[in-house]
């Protein structure tokens, strides 16, 4: 069985939390949604029949204001075709650059209590992801 990751490990958020937080940041995010989301039995979105797209976008629009509220914008979005390089089984739905003012940014928006209550649709949404921090670079035309 392949592995899948939805919340970063330990380790992982251990060395995110390591570099710098005064930086402007770029993160990747690849999603690959359930086919049916997968709520917690009671929570208020369980009986809805939601696909893992529509709880997706339900997580965007709740989490949405608290991503701008601290400067966060979407640098870049698009629509998985195929992978050029790399195993034939990774499939993506979709993928989309977040960028943030810096690193504390970005805590503060996972530390915000309406976030919190948020993130329940994502983790429902996503069969596998990828969230990958990037400091920016140069634009231009060469590689």
């Amino acid at each position: 069985m392949t592995e899948t990751y939805i919340d970063p490990s330990r380790e992982n958020f251990e060395a995110f939390k390591t570099l710098p937080r005064d930086t402007p940041i770029h993160m990747l995010n690849l999603l690959q949604y359930r086919e049916q989301a997968e709520y917690p039995e009671g929570h208020e979105n369980a009986g809805k029949g939601w696909s893992g797209r529509r709880a997706y976008e339900e997580y965007g629009k709740t989490s949405g204001p608290i991503f701008r509220r601290v400067g966060g914008r979407i640098v870049w979005r698009g629509v998985y075709e195929t992978v050029v390089t790399g195993p034939e089984a990774m499939r993506w739905h979709d993928g989309f650059i977040a960028s943030y003012p810096n690193a504390s940014a970005f805590f503060e928006t996972i530390k915000d209590a309406d976030y919190q209550a948020a993130v329940i649709n994502r983790t429902a949404a996503l069969q596998d992801s990828r969230l990958v921090r990037f400091g920016p670079g140069e634009e231009g035309e060469g590689f």
